[in-house]
């Protein structure tokens, strides 16, 4: 652990040892806030210049608004969207870019508030979901949602929520937002009373009036819609998100398509052959009868929510 986390685990365990709630107040802002951007990769760079910026708006945590900043390549084809995860940022997909693109793809990125070039300090889960809601109302409809991590997991909420998208696409993502929280808990070691009142402080500031929005936030307990289908992948080796993330996530999506990598980790997986190799397989399949009714259904779910 480093020294910031050590700080900062000292200072909620001592607010939860006078009470929990205490400490739930103090863990809370932690929770939500993001390290320093990372740099784009050297490999990375050639691609991001050569991408059309442009900004989103979104409602943001305080749902007063946000921008995000939107990376698109190409000018026709199918859409594809790609979602980083937590501490990540757009340019993490620079080779499935490039890979997609060969392939006559039109692919759109963003960095979410307080994450690559976007401003903020810091997000949640709704942030991905209102940015790809967002993206499909700018674009129409999504050929496939290709989310990492953070963004795998938003990615299933969001189109479990109905999200216009024919297919999905998720690389190493946590199946819940339970597991979330419980890795929070692990690195600052704080105890399970503060965990219960972090639990309900975090569902009275994200989703007020939602009596159990960790219902809503997974993957297990609401797979996808029928008929979307899913590519799943995940390096044997992660040491970010366990591997056993994967079974959770197939067992609650029947017929979903693995694709298990070895010595990647959490993020090289997303420059390795085998995963560019069946993303490219996966989006290329045709789409069947059931599976365009299903995105047209989704359509209409999301334009009456909005």
């Amino acid at each position: 652990m480093n020294l910031g986390l050590s700080t900062a685990g000292v200072t909620v365990r001592a607010a939860g040892a006078l009470s929990p709630e205490l400490g739930a107040a103090v863990a809370l802002p932690l929770f939500a806030r993001v390290a320093t951007p990372r740099p784009v990769g050297a490999g990375a760079q050639d691609t991001m210049w050569a991408a059309r910026r442009s900004t989103l708006r979104i409602p943001g945590l305080a749902r007063s608004g946000a921008d995000v900043i939107l990376y698109e390549w190409g000018t026709s084809g199918d859409v594809v969207v790609l979602a980083h995860g937590w501490d990540g940022r757009a340019s993490q997909f620079a080779a499935l870019v490039r890979e997609l693109l060969a392939e006559g793809y039109r692919v759109v990125a963003f960095d979410a508030p307080a994450h690559g070039d976007s401003l903020g300090r810091g997000t949640y889960l709704i942030d991905w979901i209102d940015a790809l809601g967002a993206i499909r109302r700018r674009y129409g409809r999504l050929h496939t949602v290709v989310g990492h991590s953070f963004g795998g997991l938003a990615t299933l909420i969001a189109a479990a929520d109905g999200l216009a998208v024919d297919r999905v696409v998720t690389v190493a993502a946590p199946a819940d937002a339970d597991l979330l929280l419980t890795q929070f808990q692990a690195m600052l070691r704080f105890d399970d009373r503060t965990a219960a009142a972090l639990r309900v402080r975090f569902a009275d500031r994200f989703f007020p009036g939602e009596r159990d929005p960790f219902a809503r936030l997974s993957a297990v307990r609401r797979p996808l819609p029928h008929a979307t289908p899913l590519l799943a992948a995940h390096d044997e080796g992660d040491r970010v998100v366990p591997f056993g993330e994967l079974a959770r996530i197939v067992e609650a999506n029947a017929g979903t398509q693995i694709a298990a990598t070895r010595g990647f980790g959490h993020n090289r997986i997303l420059e390795s052959d085998a995963f560019l190799d069946a993303v490219l397989a996966f989006t290329g399949q045709p789409v069947s009868a059931s599976e365009s009714s299903a995105a047209g259904d989704g359509a209409e779910r999301e334009d009456v929510a909005a």
